[in-house]
C-alpha cells in the first residue's frame, strides 16, 4: 500500500520477499496490498491478524497509513510486546508522520535522499550481522539511499552507512546542503523495540536492486533475524571508519 510517493519497484520488492521465502523454505508470505490486517481483532473466512505471524515486512508504504487506535496499538505491541519481527525496506519509514511511535518503534523517519539514484559508497559498520556478512567492508551500489530524521546512532545499532568522504554536500539538486549536517547517513541498521526486533535498510528504490543477489540476500537474513532464527547484534556503537 502507498498512500504517498508511488515507488515503480514495489511489485518486484513485494515478489522478491515471496520469492526468498518460498526458495529459502523458511517462511510462508502472505502479500497484502492494504492494511486491513494490522489488528488484533478476530479475522473471518481465511483472513488473518498479526496474531498469525511471525514477522511482518512493509515495502515502501509511503504516507499516513490512515490506521484506527487499535490497528496502531496492535502493531505496536505485535513488535514491543510479543517479540515478533518487522522489516522495513527503502520507503517504508517516508510514513505516519503524526504518528511519534511509530518512529521509536522503526528507528527514524524518512528525511530525503539528498543524492537521488546514484552509485552509493558504503561502508558496513558490523559485519558481523548475518545480513551483512557477505557484503565487503567498503563497496558501491546503485542505488537511492535517504536520510534519516528522528534518528540517533544511539538508539540503533548501525549497519552500514554512506561514507561520508565520497559524498558531494554542494550539489543544490537534491538539497543537500540542507541535511544531516553531522554528515552520519545510516542506511541500514537493526534495533530491539520491547522484545520484538527491527531491521531497516534504504536499499530497494530500483527494480534493479531487487534483482541484485546480494540485496536480495540482505533481506533474506533480516527476515530470519527478525523472526530469531539467526543472531546479531543491536548495541549502539561509535562511527566506524
Amino acid at each position: 500500500m502507498t498512500r504517498g510517493y508511488h515507488h515503480g519497484s514495489t511489485s518486484n520488492a513485494v515478489a522478491t520477499f515471496w520469492k526468498l521465502g518460498k526458495e529459502a523454505g523458511v517462511w510462508d508470505t502472505e502479500i497484502k496490498t492494504d492494511m486491513e490486517w494490522v489488528t488484533k481483532k478476530q479475522p473471518s473466512s481465511e483472513a488473518h491478524s498479526l496474531d498469525w505471524f511471525d514477522a511482518v515486512a512493509f515495502v515502501n508504504t509511503t504516507g499516513n497509513w490512515k490506521l484506527d487506535d487499535e490497528q496502531k496499538q496492535a502493531l505496536l505491541s505485535f513488535v514491543h510486546d510479543d517479540g515478533k519481527g518487522l522489516v522495513l525496506a527503502h520507503a517504508a519509514i517516508d510514513a505516519n508522520y503524526d504518528w511519534p511511535e511509530f518512529a521509536e518503534m522503526t528507528g527514524g523517519w524518512f528525511q530525503a535522499h539528498p543524492w537521488g539514484t546514484f552509485d552509493a559508497p558504503v561502508i558496513v559498520e558490523d559485519p558481523t550481522f548475518p545480513a551483512m556478512r557477505h557484503f565487503p567492508a567498503h563497496f558501491f551500489i546503485h542505488d537511492e539511499m535517504y536520510s534519516p530524521k528522528n534518528w540517533s546512532r544511539e538508539k540503533v545499532n548501525v549497519l552500514m552507512r554512506l561514507d561520508e568522504t565520497q559524498l558531494n554536500y554542494t550539489n543544490p539538486q537534491y538539497g543537500v546542503a540542507s541535511t544531516r549536517p553531522d554528515k552520519d547517513q545510516a542506511i541500514a541498521w537493526s534495533k530491539m523495540y520491547g522484545k520484538g526486533r527491527v531491521f531497516y535498510s534504504s536499499l530497494g528504490h530500483t527494480n534493479e536492486a531487487w534483482e541484485n543477489p546480494d540485496v536480495q540476500r540482505m533481506y533474506l537474513e533480516g527476515v530470519k533475524w527478525t523472526m530469531k532464527r539467526t543472531e546479531g547484534g543491536t548495541a549502539s556503537h561509535p562511527k566506524v571508519k
